[in-house]
C-alpha cells in the first residue's frame, strides 16, 4: 500500500539569508507573518522577493483579524499561495478568500476542553486547519497541547499540528494515527531569536521525520 509523508511548514521567517538557507531543505510551506504585534512580523517584505522558491515550496501569509482587501493585496504583491488565518475570522471570510483562488488555512487554539464541533461551519471554506496550543499570543507561544485530543477530530479537512514542536517529538509525531494528519508547523523551538531559524536543527528534524513512511496516504 502506498504511503505519504507529512508536510513540513516552517513559519515566522524574516531574513533573506536565513530564508535562502532554509529553502535548501525544500520545506513544503514557508510562512511569513503579517501581524505587527508579533516579534516575527515581516518588516522587510522584499526579503520574500529576494529568495528563490522552487516548485513544491509554497509561500504562506499569516494574518490575524486582517481585512480581506489587505490580505488580497499582500498576496498579490508577494505571490502568496496560501493564507493562514490566526484570529477570529468568520467562516464567511474564509469562503470569500478561498473563492479568489487562494488556499485557506484556519488556525484554532486547542485546549483540553476544545470542542471540534465549532469547526463545522468552516469546513466549506477552508483547505486546511491548523491546531495550535492556547497561549497569550495568537501563535508562536512555544507550548504544546495534549495531542491525544486530536482523536476527537472527525471532519475531512486535513490539519497541521503546531505549538511547541521540537526535535525530541519526532517519534511521538510519527506515532499519531489520524487519516487527516497532513503536516507539522515548526517555529519558535527552532529559533536563535524570533524570526531567525537554526537551519541545522530544522534539517535534523526534517531528516528524522522523512526517514521512513508515516501512515497510509489518502486522495
Amino acid at each position: 500500500m502506498p504511503y505519504r509523508k507529512l508536510k513540513i511548514k516552517v513559519c515566522g521567517m524574516k531574513y533573506t539569508e536565513n530564508i535562502d538557507e532554509l529553502l535548501v531543505l525544500q520545506p513544503d510551506y514557508v510562512g511569513f507573518i503579517f501581524y505587527d504585534k508579533s516579534p516575527r512580523f515581516l518588516t522587510t517584505p522584499w526579503a520574500v522577493f529576494s529568495s528563490t522558491f522552487l516548485k513544491g515550496t509554497r509561500k504562506v501569509g499569516v494574518f490575524v483579524d486582517e481585512q480581506v482587501v489587505n490580505i488580497l493585496q499582500k498576496s498579490t504583491d508577494l505571490g502568496l499561495e496560501v493564507v493562514q488565518l490566526h484570529g477570529h475570522e468568520s467562516p464567511q471570510m474564509c469562503r470569500e478568500l478561498r473563492d479568489t483562488g487562494l488556499e485557506v488555512m484556519k488556525a484554532f487554539r486547542v485546549g483540553s476542553d476544545f470542542d471540534f464541533e465549532q469547526l463545522r461551519d468552516y469546513t466549506v471554506g477552508c483547505d486546511y486547519f491548523l491546531f495550535d496550543a492556547s497561549g497569550p499570543n495568537p501563535g508562536g507561544n512555544g507550548v504544546r497541547f495534549d495531542w491525544q485530543i486530536l482523536q476527537k477530530y472527525s471532519f475531512d479537512i486535513p490539519f497541521f499540528l503546531s505549538g511547541g514542536i521540537d526535535i525530541d517529538h519526532v517519534e511521538e509525531i510519527k506515532a499519531i494515527r489520524h487519516p487527516q494528519f497532513f503536516g507539522v508547523d515548526l517555529n519558535s523551538k527552532f529559533e536563535t531569536q524570533p524570526g531567525l531559524k537554526d537551519v541545522a536543527r530544522v534539517r535534523q528534524f526534517v531528516e528524522a521525520l522523512r526517514a521512513e513512511p508515516i501512515h497510509p496516504s489518502y486522495k
